[in-house]
C-alpha cells in the first residue's frame, strides 16, 4: 500500500498550520531582533538560577518580540488619499506650520496627529506613494507625546513626500516620554509606495501628518487608526 498520498496530506496540513500561525503571529521588525534576542538570552540566564524567574524572563522576551511586530497591511487602491502612518488614536486635527527644518514656504497646513501607546504596533507606514524629497532628523526633548507642544519640542524625524502629481505631504516621527530612539529606513531621493514600512519608534510615540489646506479630513480626535490602511484624508485635486 502506497504512503505517498498520506505524506502529501501531512505536508499540506503542516503548510496550512504554518500559514495560520504566520497570520496570527506577525513577523518582527529587524530593528527589534537585538532586543528580543537579548531578552531571550537573559531569560536563559535566569532559568539557570530559578525556573520561575526563567518563565518570567521568557514572558518578557515574548512581550519585547510582540512590541516590535510588523503585521501585514493592505493599503487602499483608491488614488488621491492619505493613509495613517501608524496604529494609534487620533489626538489632534488642527492647522499648524510644518517643521521648520524642512525649509517649506511659510503657511499652515492641516496636521493630523496620531498617538501610539506602548501596546500599539510601532512601525511606521508610508502615507502616500511618491518621492522622498527631504529627510531631516532633529534632536529635542522627550515630553509626553500626547501633548500638543510635543510636535515642536520633541526629538523628531521629518519626511517631505511629493506625489506623482506634485502634491506635498509631510510625515513626522516624534519621540515620546519613554521613546528614546527613532529609526528611519528611507532617505532623500528614495521612491516609496503607499503602505510600505519605512521606520519605527521605540516605546510610546506620536506621528504627525501635514496635508494641504483644502484636503478633506476623514477622521476625528479619539478615532483609532490602522497604519497603512485607515484613510486619514482625501487630497485636493491638482
Amino acid at each position: 500500500m502506497s504512503t505517498e498520498p498520506t505524506k502529501a496530506s501531512d505536508t499540506g496540513r503542516l503548510a496550512h498550520i504554518i500559514a495560520l500561525t504566520r497570520s496570527v503571529v506577525p513577523p518582527m521588525h529587524p530593528a527589534g531582533r537585538p532586543f528580543a534576542l537579548g531578552a531571550a538570552g537573559f531569560a536563559l540566564l535566569l532559568r539557570r538560577f530559578s525556573r520561575r524567574l526563567g518563565v518570567l524572563g521568557f514572558v518578557l522576551a515574548g512581550a519585547v518580540g510582540w512590541f516590535f511586530r510588523e503585521p501585514k497591511r493592505v493599503p487602499p487602491s483608491r488614488t488621491g488619499v492619505v493613509v495613517a502612518a501608524a496604529d494609534g488614536a487620533v489626538s489632534h486635527v488642527v492647522l499648524a506650520e510644518p517643521p521648520a527644518e524642512l525649509g517649506l514656504p511659510s503657511g499652515e497646513r492641516l496636521r493630523i496627529s496620531v498617538f501610539l501607546s506602548v501596546f500599539d504596533v510601532h512601525v511606521q507606514r508610508v502615507p502616500v506613494a511618491g518621492l522622498v524629497t527631504r529627510a531631516v532628523y532633529r534632536p529635542g526633548k522627550f515630553l509626553s507625546a500626547d501633548l500638543d507642544k510635543a510636535s515642536e519640542d520633541n526629538e523628531r524625524n521629518s519626511l517631505l513626500l511629493t506625489t506623482e502629481n506634485g502634491t506635498e505631504v509631510v510625515v513626522v516621527q516624534i519621540a515620546g516620554l519613554i521613546a528614546r530612539r527613532i529609526v528611519c529606513q528611507v532617505a532623500e531621493g528614495d521612491k516609496v509606495d503607499l503602505g510600505d514600512t519605512y521606520g519605527l519608534i521605540r516605546f510610546g510615540s506620536r506621528v504627525d501628518i501635514y496635508v494641504p489646506v483644502g484636503s478633506r479630513v476623514l477622521v476625528e480626535p479619539g478615532q483609532r487608526t490602522i497604519g497603512g490602511e485607515t484613510v486619514l484624508a482625501e487630497l485636493p485635486e491638482a
